[in-house]
């Protein structure tokens, strides 16, 4: 990858346009442009999430919450491409069955919900909160360009796993750092 984004400010995008990686140009109100901005911002907010956990990273629950999370940046950069390429799949079955997995596998720990919870607990743990409602809407994003142009059922699929994944892991570090999860209370 040597010398792959040797310029940065390239001033092609003062008019208000911006390059798709087939080469087309378009607007950047268009719809592929505002999904890959949702899947960007929802990266960094993972990215965000991933450094609040490395404070706790000697914990084996919370090593074992960024051993599942740390592949999700990569997809979501992978779902970045699918939206820069028309045309283009590159996210794979296996990273969904990673997901599944994931989920399964914490959610196993965790006592059965008997009503709805509220971001709350500890400060990485409403970070997770923050990242599933990012990530529910770089889905919404992501499925408004499905429903114009072709695109991978996968990106969506991904999408909406990887938030059911974020509500469990929100629950999961909780416990993991001694907080409770908190509860709606009906007015």
């Amino acid at each position: 990858m040597a010398d792959r984004l040797t310029t940065i400010t390239t001033r092609t995008g003062d008019d208000g346009t911006t390059g798709l990686a087939d080469g087309s140009r378009v607007k950047k109100t268009h719809h592929r442009v505002h999904a890959m901005g949702e899947v960007d911002e929802f990266n960094s907010q993972l990215g965000c999430l991933l450094a609040q956990l490395q404070v706790n990273a000697n914990q084996p629950v919370i090593a074992a919450v960024i051993a599942a999370l740390k592949p999700s940046q990569h997809a979501l950069f992978d779902i970045g491409s699918e939206l820069a390429i028309p045309g283009y799949t590159q996210l794979t079955q296996q990273q969904l069955d990673h997901l599944d997995a994931a989920i399964a596998h914490f959610n196993a720990s965790l006592a059965p919900l008997k009503e709805f919870i509220l971001p709350g607990g500890a400060q990485a743990s409403t970070q997770a909160h923050v990242c599933r409602s990012v990530c529910r809407r770089a889905e919404r994003a992501v499925v408004a360009v499905a429903e114009q142009e072709p695109l991978s059922d996968l990106a969506q699929q991904y999408l909406n796993r990887l938030s059911d994944l974020l509500f469990v892991l929100a629950r999961t570090i909780n416990q993991a750092l001694g907080y409770t999860d908190t509860y709606w209370q009906k007015a």
